[in-house]
């Protein structure tokens, strides 16, 4: 990439051992990126900024804000073409952006998502078609949920894409507000892919390009994310069948 084109959103919840690694990876990727890290919450782990090689700042909040208001507030500093959401728990085994960016711009689309690959090399299910109440019920029951969508057929249209690693059009995700920030967490990217597909952006998944997903799956065990992923889920379904 030539010239700054990439603005990258991280958001840190007492995260930054993680962030320091996604950094590392992020110095090795081609420049034109500018990286906004939003420490959510104070941590303990410093940010090793000494190995970001790319424009960068830093967001500090006074008190936690949900994932789609800090990734807003980061976009709300972006002066490039393109925007990517990535979360901290994320690995580039090589730099993503060129050939994302190409994917977009050719499809001529408002998002597009990489191959996330587990930590053992299984396909996660991070490319999917709406959620309904009957498929929520399916996947409550359910363990090892398979991919929605064949990763053998090239760049394909979806519903929507998981928001561990988004990267968008600015004029796109601009052209909608960005995320709900109702959704404090969960659901905020199902709303937003809908959201934009509504208004004829394309929602690519891009199964040529691989990251890595590190995944905590913290909804599963803490009875508080539980809730909130709970009430999210209840937000969508009311907002999508009213």
């Amino acid at each position: 990439m030539s010239g700054q084109r990439v603005t990258v959103s991280v958001v840190s919840h007492a995260q930054n051992a993680l962030v320091n690694q996604l950094l590392e990876d992020l110095a090795r990727c081609a420049p034109g990126l500018k990286v906004i890290i939003t420490e959510n919450v104070p941590d303990g782990e410093p940010l090793r900024l000494s190995q970001v090689s790319h424009e960068f700042e830093i967001i500090r909040n006074s008190h936690a804000k949900g994932f789609g208001a800090n990734h807003n507030a980061a976009f709300a500093r972006c002066r490039t073409e393109l925007f990517c959401v990535a979360n901290p728990d994320i690995r580039l085994p090589a730099d993503p952006f060129g050939p994302l960016a190409a994917t977009l711009s050719a499809r001529r689309s408002g998002a597009v998502a990489p191959l996330v690959l587990s930590e053992q090399g299984s396909v996660e299910d991070s490319a999917r078609r709406y959620p309904t109440l009957a498929s929520l019920v399916r996947k409550a029951f359910t363990k090892g949920a398979k991919p929605d969508y064949a990763i053998d057929q090239g760049a394909i249209e979806v519903d929507w894409v998981a928001g561990m690693f988004m990267l968008f059009a600015t004029e796109a995700y601009r052209a909608v507000g960005g995320f709900d920030e109702r959704y404090f967490l969960y659901y905020e990217d199902v709303d937003l892919c809908r959201r934009l597909r509504s208004r004829g952006y394309g929602i690519v998944y891009e199964p040529a390009v691989p990251v890595v997903h590190d995944a905590r799956r913290a909804s599963r065990k803490d009875p508080r994310l539980m809730r909130i992923h709970a009430a999210s889920a209840l937000r969508y379904l009311l907002s999508r069948y009213p």
